[in-house]
C-alpha cells in the first residue's frame, strides 16, 4: 500500500520498480483517467461525476485480485488509519507492506503538481491532506513499513 499526498511520488516510484510489473495496480485515478479520455475531457472535468464510480470499480477489482490471490499494489493517498482499514480488510490473507512517501517541500510539490495537465489539486486540499496524515503502523496489520 502506497501512502502519501498527491505529488509525493507514489505512482512514479512504483512505475520504476521492475518487480511491480507482475502486480495488479489498484488505483482509482486510473479509472478516472481512462473515463476522462473516453469522453474527451480532463481528469478534473470528470472527477466529481465519476469519482464514486471509480471507487466502486476499484473495490470490485480489489476483490477479484484477492480471489485470484494475485500480488497487488494499492496506489492512492491512504493518509489515515481509517482510510487504510477498509482496504486492508479486502486482503485478509496477504502480507501487507506500507510504502510511505514524505511530502516534498512546497516548491517541489507545486512543481510536481503543475506537471500534471488537467489534474489540478488546490493548495487548500493538499494542506488538508497533509494535516490529517497518520503514519502507518504494524498495529494496522502491516508486516513492514518502508520509507521512500
Amino acid at each position: 500500500m502506497l501512502v502519501g499526498v498527491p505529488g509525493s511520488g507514489k505512482s512514479t516510484w512504483i512505475e520504476n520498480q521492475s518487480w511491480s510489473k507482475s502486480c495488479v495496480h489498484l488505483s482509482s485515478d486510473k479509472f478516472i483517467e481512462e473515463y476522462a479520455v473516453s469522453v474527451g475531457k480532463t481528469y478534473n472535468e470528470v472527477f466529481d461525476e465519476y469519482v464514486k464510480t471509480a471507487a466502486q470499480l476499484l473495490t470490485k477489482r480489489a476483490i477479484t485480485t484477492n480471489v485470484a490471490e494475485t500480488d497487488a499494489i494499492w496506489d492512492q493517498t491512504n493518509l489515515t488509519v481509517k482510510s487504510r482499514a477498509g482496504k486492508l480488510k479486502l486482503f485478509p490473507c496477504y502480507r501487507k507492506i506500507a510504502v510511505v512517501f514524505s511530502t516534498p517541500d512546497t516548491t517541489e510539490l507545486a512543481r510536481r503538481l503543475a506537471s500534471r495537465p488537467g489534474k489540478n489539486i488546490s493548495d487548500a486540499v493538499i494542506a488538508s491532506m497533509t494535516s490529517i496524515f497518520q503514519m502507518p503502523s504494524e498495529e494496522e496489520g502491516f508486516a513492514e513499513i518502508w520509507h521512500v
